[in-house]
């Protein structure tokens, strides 16, 4: 039984790779499962659509542009009950009026206008997704698909552990994995610690879209730094002294997307980054920027005779469930000659 560890923070993405693994190397959801997920699933739009109204009222407050972030009359009141309502502790069903109003709202030029500057206002990813299929989340006998259940987000606490074997259904490859995961807020670090003795290899979840945004828990600090100190702080666990690393720089596909608008050295850790092209070049050069970053970090934070460590890093979307499959089976490579060549076979 080889034990992995998934660490990362917030919102980087492991709950994500957590649900694929389930998917492509488990036996999936069940039925009862995916029903378990309506209320996660409701409750992420209502939560999107009271961060989104709030915000709007505030850019409009504190902006000089201040007339587009105005709701429309025709909204305002309903604007206001949806945020009473995402302000609760336990959520209505979503019922086809209810969807209704959302939509309208959502399609409201100032709520749009506040959705393009997301970043700073905590919108989760899966916000446009579930605002474009209110319909089909507002049916009487909604069942969520895979699709709603990878979008879902619901925040990780305490530790949360899977086995599995990364290789098709019929050819196993021999390898059992037991991966661990747990909560990547910063109240939950120290639960952790103890639970890193003798585990094989540690997968460190970046989301590397999140270069322009706050945290959560505190809207001050960048996301990516905090991302940065926790792979320092990982890394110099004298528990991990012999685990191998695989990096995972997750979110390409919003990463993607966003180069092209926001300049990367809007980060502190990468103000020295210089663009060079546009269009695919130039999300090519970010990425291996970045990618180099880490790789910097990495072997400042490991002492040079660690010949013993591997450490790879891989380029994922935690969506994309080819690409984790791809990814997982590379991961697999990697650790079986790893043994080999402890066991002196390589």
């Amino acid at each position: 039984l080889v034990q992995l560890f998934a660490i990362g923070t917030g919102d980087s993405g492991k709950s994500t790779i957590f649900k694929q693994i389930k998917l492509l190397f488990q036996s999936g959801f069940g039925e009862a499962e995916l029903k378990s997920y309506t209320s996660i699933v409701h409750a992420n739009v209502y939560q999107t659509i009271k961060i989104l109204h709030d915000g709007s009222k505030e850019l409009a407050q504190n902006e000089a542009e201040s007339s587009k972030y105005i709701i429309s009359s025709a909204n305002k009141d309903v604007g206001e009950r949806l945020s009473e309502i995402g302000g609760r502790l336990n959520y209505p069903q979503l019922t086809k009026e209810l969807a209704e109003e959302i939509g309208s709202l959502w399609n409201d030029p100032a709520i749009q206008e506040t959705y393009s500057r997301g970043n700073e206002l905590q919108v989760p990813d899966c916000a446009h997704y579930f605002m474009e299929n209110l319909q089909r989340l507002s049916d009487a006998n909604y069942l969520p698909t895979k699709e709603d259940v990878l979008y879902a987000r619901v925040r990780t606490t305490g530790v949360v552990e899977i086995q599995f074997s990364p290789v098709g259904e019929n050819k196993k490859s021999g390898e059992v994995y037991r991966l661990f995961d747990v909560g990547g807020q910063r109240n939950e670090r120290r639960k952790w610690i103890h639970l890193f003795e003798g585990v094989t290899a540690v997968i460190f979840c970046a989301a590397i879209s999140e270069y322009d945004q706050t945290l959560f828990e505190d809207e001050h600090k960048n996301r990516m730094m905090d991302t940065k100190e926790l792979f320092e702080w990982v890394l110099k666990q004298p528990c991990f002294e012999k685990t191998s690393f695989m990096l995972f720089l997750n979110k390409f596909d919003l990463f993607e997307k966003k180069v092209a608008n926001v300049p990367l050295n809007v980060c502190e850790w990468f103000k020295d980054y210089q663009p060079v092209s546009s269009g695919k070049q130039e999300v090519e050069h970010a990425y291996e920027f970045v990618k180099k970053k880490f790789e910097e970090l990495y072997f400042q934070s490991t002492s040079p005779d660690r010949v013993d460590r591997v450490f790879k890093i891989y380029r994922t979307t935690a969506l994309d469930q080819k690409l984790v499959k791809k990814t997982f089976k590379l991961v697999d490579e990697t650790l079986r000659r790893r043994n080999l060549f402890e066991a002196g076979l390589l």
